[in-house]
């Protein structure tokens, strides 16, 4: 089975600078992608290129088979695109904005009708097609133009920050949708800067300023860390244990995570008692000390300590 999308050595320059950088990845049919980085990383610009609206200053990409430089026409008609905005018209019944979007995406007349009904269920409108849509809640905004982007049936689906501005609960609800479509065989190419939404995705990329940083499974990144250990305390005062603990020989990252500290130790290191030690040293309590398992926050911010501490080095060479 063919790739839905295929990138390699993918550049983009503007001016001097480089917004994505010698990017290579394949994301097969059916999967959920995950684009994961902070704003600026070069996941937008990435899909725009994807979804035929850039061209690309090196390398190369095709999605559902085309070629991103020469089909870029052919992509549009095979894609479905959702931006963090929604793109939708507030000034449109709900209804109306389903009616216009199959007159865009060029629907068949015989099967609007058909596609207007699966979408008004799918998204959970049927009792609000009349309402106005700036009178929609955000997520329910969100739900439509999820069924927007997906009336012509599009085999690669590209969602831009979906979730961005809306709360948790719509958000999870938002995310069952986007797996029911993945099980009916779309490909779901999804960004987002929320790092408990990678665990949603069968795969993803950490961005961070234009490079693919990482790629893999949720798991397979999780246990990338195995080689550390990773322990979590909670004291009283966590910026004084904070500077007392960051740049100590025998651990590597030091990070705020919630209402305590996430600490990270070589694994031939007894990383407990170093910090123990340290914080008791410095007058400081040691509340809730313990080994934990590595989320997928805490992969993205030993990667990123990682990536910086590399270009450092490569800077002085």
């Amino acid at each position: 089975m063919p790739n839905a999308v295929e990138i390699k050595s993918l550049v983009k320059r503007f001016g001097d600078f480089v917004a994505v950088d010698h990017v290579t990845l394949d994301v097969p049919q059916g999967q959920i992608f995950g684009f994961l980085g902070p704003n600026g990383a070069g996941k937008s610009t990435t899909i725009r290129i994807l979804c035929g609206l850039l061209d690309p200053t090196e390398g190369n990409a095709t999605v559902a088979g085309f070629d991103v430089r020469t089909q870029s026409e052919d992509i549009k008609k095979h894609i479905g695109y959702m931006s963090q905005k929604f793109s939708l018209y507030d000034d449109l019944t709900v209804e109306e904005n389903i009616d216009f979007f199959s007159g865009i995406y060029g629907v068949p007349r015989a099967r609007r009708g058909e596609r207007k009904e699966y979408v008004l269920r799918m998204a959970g409108l049927t009792e609000k097609a009349k309402m106005m849509t700036r009178l929609l809640a955000g997520g329910w905004k969100q739900r439509l133009a999820l069924g927007c982007a997906i009336l012509h049936e599009p085999p690669v689906l590209f969602l831009d920050e979906p979730t961005s501005g809306v709360d948790p609960i719509a958000r999870r609800n938002f995310w069952e949708l986007i797996y029911q479509l993945s099980e009916a065989g779309q490909t779901i190419f999804v960004s987002t800067h929320y790092m408990d939404e990678a665990e949603y995705c069968h795969r993803l990329a950490l961005m961070y300023q234009g490079r693919m940083v990482a790629l893999g499974t949720p798991e397979e990144l999780k246990h990338s860390l195995d080689s550390h250990h990773l322990f979590e305390v909670e004291p009283a005062d966590l910026l004084g244990a904070m500077d007392t603990l960051s740049g100590m020989a025998g651990l590597s990252e030091v990070a705020v995570f919630g209402s305590g500290l996430h600490i990270t130790s070589a694994s031939d290191i007894d990383g407990e008692t170093i910090i123990r030690s340290a914080l008791q040293r410095a007058g400081l309590d040691s509340n809730g000390l313990k080994r934990i398992h590595p989320s997928m926050e805490d992969v993205f911010v030993g990667v990123i300590e990682e990536e910086d501490r590399r270009r450092k080095q490569g800077a002085s060479q």
